[in-house]
């Protein structure tokens, strides 16, 4: 199992679960961005930046990630993607991207999408707060055991 991240928007916080968990576990941590991460120099982590452009990370995710995989998205096309290649999906406030619920989870975003679009306001998303983090570290925590075993 390797861990790759959409890190172009990935929360400070999740980053920085995410470089522990690489040393602790001795997992693969990929961050894939068009722009230059500082990141802590260790065996287990890596930055691909790839150029600027809607869609190169994702892309370059979709392309290296296999079956087993962890993709670390907020991003939900990206999500459906790595999904049909039978990787697995995590978004920084916890929420696991699955076979079972990313048609539904699609479906509700091409929805409000589509809200957005006639002129609706729907809000944007919440701040991220201390919980979300702790929510995405047990996530990330069980789905790495699960594949352990």
């Amino acid at each position: 199992m390797k861990i790759w991240v959409d890190a172009d928007a990935c929360p400070k916080t999740v980053k920085e679960i995410l470089f522990r968990a690489a040393d602790r576990l001795k997992i693969d941590v990929i961050f894939v961005a068009n722009q230059w991460l500082n990141l802590p120099h260790s065996t287990f982590i890596r930055l691909i930046q790839v150029e600027q452009g809607a869609d190169v990370a994702d892309d370059k995710i979709v392309e290296y990630c296999e079956s087993g995989d962890l993709v670390i998205t907020a991003d939900i096309p990206l999500a459906v993607r790595i999904v049909l290649k039978n990787a697995l999906g995590l978004d920084p406030r916890g929420t696991i991207y699955d076979k079972d619920n990313i048609g539904q989870i699609s479906d509700m975003r091409d929805f409000m999408d589509t809200l957005r679009t006639d002129g609706i306001q729907t809000g944007g998303p919440k701040n991220f707060t201390p919980r979300d983090g702790e929510k995405f570290a047990n996530q990330l925590d069980k789905l790495i055991y699960q594949n352990k075993n």
